[in-house]
């Protein structure tokens, strides 16, 4: 339906780091049944997925939806070479990781002190005393640790962010062993000459990944300046679904079907069969109650 249109400067192919299960579900009113949540994996991995964060450890008094960690992972059914990492926030939910032999985890770090107090309840500089014996402990046991920053681009509370305190966050982190960063923009308040001076400012993309949200509509245009800065992992969400439950301004996640309508258009590979996402989406949408809100889904589903 789309030609393929290169663009000079951009890379060849692009890992797609599917997080609908986690920070997809996480936002949802009403608890999506386990059973539901074990097809939806099993959809996207039928769909090309490679990187599928699964779940979250976080205690369930905080996110509910993900309180059935333990038996989502027992439900599934690994594939080959499909990677299934997990949200681990503390030790705790390390050890509940470990009990159930995770490969992979995520920790998830912010860039600014208000939000490290409502959604970590630490200071800026108290939060790497909760981190850095998660990332240790995890490596020691031969489990890949990857880190996310929240609130790169802006903060509800306090205003935009200053690159260098990003910066300093983010090499913190990666200095401690994760073997990638993904820089977050939580409420979507990122532009592209935004995007493009914070990837800069690390020196190099080549442990970046980027997350966006689309609250204004700007999470596209932000891939591809991420992607013109040489960074080649980007974090999405099947159909779009997805926010923050400790950011009420943070809406929907750059849907993973509008990416690859993208990237295909600029002859990017992603291993990924568009159809069958779209056909997850819809499917998912049927059980959420209501409509995806992804705009290629939208508009494919009804062709």
């Amino acid at each position: 339906m789309t030609r393929t249109y290169p663009m000079a400067g951009l890379p060849e192919q692009v890992t797609v780091y599917e997080v609908g299960p986690r920070d997809g579900l996480q936002n949802e009113a009403a608890i999506v049944p386990v059973e539901v949540k074990a097809e939806f994996i099993d959809r996207l991995a039928d769909a090309g997925h490679r990187v599928i964060e699964a779940t979250s450890f976080v205690h369930p008094k905080w996110v509910p939806q993900l309180a059935d960690a333990e038996q989502l992972l027992d439900r599934l059914e690994r594939r080959p070479g499909v990677r299934y990492p997990v949200l681990v926030p503390n030790e705790r939910g390390l050890d509940r990781a470990l009990e159930r032999g995770v490969a992979e985890i995520a920790v998830f770090a912010s860039a600014t002190e208000t939000f490290a107090a409502k959604n970590l309840n630490r200071t800026l500089e108290s939060q790497f005393e909760m981190f850095e014996p998660v990332i240790r402990r995890a490596l020691d046991h031969g489990v890949r640790v990857r880190a996310y920053v929240s609130m790169c681009f802006g903060d509800p509370w306090e205003g935009p962010t200053p690159v260098p305190q990003v910066v300093e966050v983010g090499r913190r982190l990666l200095d401690l062993g994760c073997y990638e960063l993904s820089l977050g923009d939580t409420i979507g308040v990122g532009t592209p000459g935004h995007v493009t001076a914070l990837i800069e400012a690390f020196g190099s993309p080549d442990r970046l990944a980027v997350h966006f949200h689309d609250t204004y509509g700007q999470a596209l245009g932000n891939t591809l300046a991420a992607l013109k800065a040489g960074v080649t992992t980007v974090d999405a969400s099947t159909g779009g679904i997805g926010g923050c439950p400790y950011a009420e301004s943070a809406t929907g996640n750059l849907a993973t079907e509008d990416l690859v309508w993208m990237l295909r258009g600029l002859g990017i590979e992603t291993g990924l069969d568009l159809d069958k996402l779209v056909a997850t989406s819809t499917w998912l949408a049927d059980r959420l109650g209501r409509p995806s809100p992804s705009r290629v889904v939208q508009a494919l589903a009804k062709g």
